[in-house]
């Protein structure tokens, strides 16, 4: 039985402790991987953390495997398709989003050599530990999720708020806010 504390959110449901025990904070360099995230974290707009997390196989089947390469090519029938799947969020407004942001995040590796570089660069490459002794504390937003936040908005991509970058930073370890007495902090 596990004695050590986790941070409070991941209490309520065992799919939030093993999201939180296993993949939450812990840096994330693979592109694709990268580019989950960033649908998800958009796709949660309104919603729980723990909805996202049931339908996330949903999405994987649904969106091809996150591969941005596929979503790029992705047709009004293709659309038409995923707003008739009852097993995912079934938003016509992230599901568009879904395909632009495809484009731009080839754009993004192109023009950076990969999403990671592109990313990474708001956290000067390297993960951000805060200190945080309580939930409470930990903030919506920091300056590198609003300038993530600006420069993707420029390049054309949707549903990437400063609080959606800041989501997306913590989940992929760009940031460390796991709180100071969850057993996970000095972990990651």
């Amino acid at each position: 039985m596990r004695t050590a504390k986790r941070c409070g959110w991941a209490e309520s449901d065992p799919l939030l402790g093993e999201y939180h025990d296993k993949e939450w904070g812990v840096p994330v360099h693979d592109d694709l991987k990268l580019f989950e995230f960033l649908y998800l974290e958009g796709a949660q707009a309104g919603l729980s953390w723990l909805t996202i997390l049931k339908k996330r196989d949903a999405f994987r089947t649904a969106f091809e495997g996150f591969v941005p390469k596929k979503i790029a090519r992705f047709s009004a029938a293709d659309v038409k398709r995923l707003l008739a799947d009852k097993k995912i969020i079934r938003n016509r407004l992230k599901i568009n989003a879904a395909v632009t942001n495809a484009r731009q995040f080839i754009l993004a590796q192109e023009e950076f050599g990969t999403f990671d570089s592109y990313v990474w660069q708001f956290v000067g490459g390297k993960p951000k530990k805060n200190r945080f002794r309580s939930m409470a504390l930990v903030p919506a937003t920091s300056k590198e999720s609003n300038l993530m936040s600006r420069d993707m908005k420029k390049r054309g991509f949707k549903f990437v708020g400063s609080t959606i970058c800041y989501a997306f930073m913590q989940a992929t370890g760009m940031v460390n806010d796991h709180v100071t007495n969850c057993f996970r902090y000095p972990q990651v």
